[in-house]
């Protein structure tokens, strides 16, 4: 009887040694960690953003992504020389600007595409909160903001008006073809129905992860918006996903719409 208490021993110390080593090795997995600490202070970040008004959203939204485009630019500026300087033909100093700009050299690339990305990003924040969501009217305004701005930059305040509103109507087009393109490719899947508008919803937020707790807790389109916060918790959603969830479904006129 000894010994075969001395056995359960063995393996109740064999298996507390593994379970403390698997620990051991998740603490010192720094990528790991990293991307852990990295997702809470997205969430929580996602979530103090939607409590700002427009104006501040937007700013912060425009800055943001303006800083991501400028070094975007500013990288591929690199790999193009600069455009030698041309002459000073009238009718084709707006056209010389326009290839200057770009294929220009790393400010250049820099500028024009903080530009269009942080005009884009701020109009389209603004639409978002204004119509309460994202469609091909949306993105086709942003283009046009977006459109405008890179031609002020590119050509200044001589610019001919015509190119101007030539270019934001290309962006538009440009935008808006991508659109139907991306919503052509990326169908909602047909396999679970009752959930179409609950994983737009979580992707729109970057949630798309908890689309398995919707699914255990039932959680369907037809109750959106009879969500709480309880709901969610028993869903094992955590307290800033849960935030931003219930955030949105006040925002969204769509689902509020539902309540009878």
């Amino acid at each position: 009887m000894v010994v075969g208490g001395g056995g359960g021993d063995q393996k109740r110390s064999g298996g507390e040694m593994m379970a403390m080593a698997s620990l051991f090795n998740d603490q010192q997995n720094p990528i790991q960690q990293f991307h852990v600490k990295f997702k809470e202070v997205e969430t929580n970040f996602k979530t103090w953003l939607s409590k700002q008004s427009i104006p501040v959203e937007a700013a912060v939204v425009s800055t943001m992504s303006g800083v991501q485009g400028a070094f975007i630019g500013g990288l591929m500026g690199t790999l193009s020389p600069e455009m030698p300087q041309a002459g000073v033909d009238p009718q084709a100093i707006a056209s010389l600007k326009q290839a200057q700009a770009l294929v220009g050299g790393p400010w250049v690339q820099a500028r024009n595409f903080a530009a269009i990305t942080g005009v884009n990003a701020g109009i389209a924040s603004v639409m978002k909160r204004i119509r309460g969501k994202e469609d091909i009217e949306s993105a086709v305004v942003a283009a046009l903001g977006s459109g405008f701005a890179y031609s002020l930059v590119s050509q200044g305040l001589q610019g001919q008006p015509m190119n101007a509103i030539t270019t934001a109507a290309g962006f538009a087009v440009f935008q808006g073809v991508f659109f139907k393109l991306g919503e052509r490719f990326s169908k909602p899947s047909t396999e679970d129905p009752f959930y179409t508008r609950g994983r737009t919803m979580l992707v729109k937020l970057g949630l798309e992860k908890y689309e398995k707790n919707f699914k255990k807790g039932l959680l369907t389109d037809p109750t959106l918006p009879l969500l709480t916060d309880s709901a969610l918790k028993d869903a094992n959603i955590p307290p800033g996903p849960r935030l931003m969830i219930l955030d949105h479904i006040q925002r969204d006129p769509e689902i509020k719409g539902k309540r009878k």
